[in-house]
């Protein structure tokens, strides 16, 4: 059973705000505070699940992201929710495009954050198969030490030593197996680029102007394979911009959904 921090559930079934929001690796849905928080403000109900092993969803090992959508589609059932905007950053917009490959129809639009539509390549999986090792090994300190200094813009190191202290804390909350686990089903995602013409939802993409994991070229050339999509670049904000940059991003995640209401 998958765990979840969740607002104004009792209303989501008819809303059509509903939103659906999954965590960057190796995080959990605690980095969603401040959506969650701006979203229970403006009334719209939403749900941010956690994956496998991570808080008390129970721990899974081998899962692939096919498996995880499949228990999120069961988990919107239990609550009667036929339809949500996916809100996926990293990790999680690997997991908006598997959600839209296999249930389009529960899909109201997409907001796609600091994350790539291209599968990896032999160097990355490679460096994937190394942290897999290492963290099993050492644990999740381990991967703090290799992500840390690659996650934020440098800014936030200096001037939000905070939420530098929030992701260390997240991380090291979690069983090594778990954070390996995530990072095996991350290296086993299939290649997205050709779904990308084929999204017919809204789609609005953000990311940080300083991130180094996946760079804003990237999600300028989704933005550009999806017809009709919006791009927003937040400054001062590296691969985790819902944390860094908590007021912008909220911004634009309540612009997005107040343009789905208009169109409904």
């Amino acid at each position: 059973m998958l765990s979840y921090k969740g607002v104004h559930l009792g209303s989501m079934a008819s809303s059509a705000h509903a939103v659906l929001l999954l965590h960057a690796f190796p995080l959990s849905s605690e980095m969603w505070s401040p959506q969650l928080s701006a979203l229970e403000t403006e009334g719209i109900p939403a749900i941010a699940p956690n994956v496998y092993g991570v808080e008390s969803s129970e721990p899974r090992e081998n899962w692939v992201f096919r498996d995880y959508i499949e228990e999120i589609s069961s988990l919107l059932a239990s609550l009667h929710i036929n339809r949500v905007n996916v809100v996926g950053l990293s990790m999680g917009g690997y997991q908006a495009f598997e959600l839209w490959r296999m249930f389009p129809q529960k899909v109201a639009s997409l907001v796609l954050c600091n994350t790539k539509a291209e599968q990896d390549n032999e160097d990355a999986l490679a460096n994937r198969r190394d942290f897999i090792a290492a963290v099993r090994k050492d644990g999740p300190e381990e991967a703090v030490v290799r992500m840390l200094p690659n996650v934020f813009a440098p800014e936030t190191y200096t001037s939000k030593t905070g939420v530098v202290d929030s992701f260390r804390q997240i991380v090291m909350r979690q069983p090594g197996s778990t954070i390996a686990a995530a990072m095996q089903a991350i290296a086993s995602r299939i290649d997205s680029v050709k779904s990308l013409a084929t999204i017919t939802c809204p789609v609005t993409f953000i990311t940080g102007t300083e991130d180094k994991l996946t760079p804003p070229s990237l999600a300028e050339s989704m933005n550009q394979q999806v017809h009709g999509s919006t791009l927003h670049l937040l400054p001062e904000a590296g691969h985790l911009s819902s944390m860094e940059q908590p007021e912008q991003f909220n911004a634009c995640l309540i612009e997005h959904l107040k343009k789905i209401e208009l169109s409904d």
